[in-house]
């Protein structure tokens, strides 16, 4: 009879937990429109950063008519760099509100205005639906949504990939070895685990400077502590286990024992940690760009969108603070379902 793997056993519950199975699949696909998200934008320009100020915080659903004249010496882009960062638009855009066409000529009105002007030569008349509205800039607000999953994504990938290699490294190093190399170590964790994370996700960004990947590297130096602690502990409770030291009878050196056996049967809290700083991370990279020293304009952040608008929120178009914020909130709490999910599929116990 086949003994199914802890792994195997571990994916079945997480399958059979529909909540944390339905954070799962949420997360895939925010992960696969974020890398698609030039392609079903409507906006497929750099940053979705097409403005119209005449169409400045329409509200959602409204349509318009766009009058489209070819543009001169537009800048090529490849392929491939057009689907993943979106290239300039071939046509000029011009909002209207009525047009007429002649023989030779369409005549035609601005949105938001009664003037009529007269255009000769190619044109082509498109109708646009903004399903989220625009922002406060005539930008269509889905199309930066769809933007912003890519920042809070890519934060939390390399924020937690650096918490990952700091936390790991030194947790298994400080649990293995003990004695002066753990008093260091642990040391240095509570000095860092003292300081409050915004604060010092501040200070390294102003002292990294203002910036995108400046928000990476801050948030992924001050959540290394809790992945350090855990690490720690679960090898305390590993290392007098019969197969290390069956490694140590067998004169393995430390680090092989380390990185290939015990390392191995600790990854379960590790990847559960994980999810739970994707989490954080996300809130952090938002706080930081409402405060204005996170992502900076015009690149879409959703915390940038709320810090927009935010005033909108006692008017009649508080969605445009809205909408971002539920992103926030559905992306985060996905997070935390699949990481509680995650630590019941890897509890032993059960």
């Amino acid at each position: 009879m086949k003994t199914a793997s802890l792994n195997s056993l571990a994916w079945q519950k997480l399958k059979s937990n529909k909540m944390s199975f339905s954070a799962l699949l949420f997360v895939v696909g925010c992960l696969f429109v974020g890398i698609l998200a030039v392609p079903i934008s409507p906006d497929k320009t750099p940053m979705a950063n097409q403005m119209h100020l005449e169409l400045t915080t329409l509200k959602p659903f409204t349509k318009v008519t766009f009058l489209e004249i070819p543009k001169e010496n537009v800048k090529e882009v490849s392929f491939f760099e057009g689907i993943l960062f979106g290239k300039p638009t071939e046509m000029k855009r011009i909002p209207i509100s009525s047009f007429s066409e002649k023989e030779n000529s369409l005549s035609y009105s601005n949105y938001r205005s009664e003037m009529e002007q007269n255009y000769i030569g190619a044109y082509k008349i498109t109708d646009q639906t903004f399903f989220f509205g625009t922002d406060r800039y005539g930008r269509d607000m889905l199309s930066r949504i769809l933007f912003g999953i890519r920042i809070s994504f890519s934060v939390g990938f390399i924020a937690v990939f650096i918490s990952l290699i700091i936390g790991i490294s030194l947790g298994l190093i400080a649990g293995y070895f003990r004695g002066r190399t753990d008093d260091i170590i642990m040391w240095l964790v509570n000095v860092i685990w003292s300081i409050p994370t915004l604060l010092m996700v501040i200070a390294i960004t102003l002292a990294l400077g203002k910036g995108f990947w400046q928000v990476f590297v801050a948030v992924g130096l001050t959540m290394w502590v809790e992945v350090a602690r855990i690490v720690r502990g679960q090898v305390l409770s590993i290392r007098e286990s019969e197969y290390v030291e069956a490694g140590k009878a067998l004169a393995y050196k430390p680090f092989r024992i380390i990185f290939k056996h015990i390392l191995p049967n600790i990854i379960g809290p590790v990847i559960v940690i994980s999810a739970a700083n994707f989490a954080a991370a996300i809130l952090i990279e938002a706080g930081l760009s409402f405060l204005g020293i996170g992502a900076q304009p015009p690149m879409p952040s959703w915390g940038g969108m709320i810090k927009d608008h935010y005033a909108y929120i006692i008017m009649d178009k508080a969605y445009l603070a809205i909408i971002p914020g539920v992103a926030i909130m559905s992306l985060v709490l996905a997070f935390m379902l699949l990481g509680n999910g995650l630590r019941d599929a890897f509890d032993v116990k059960e």
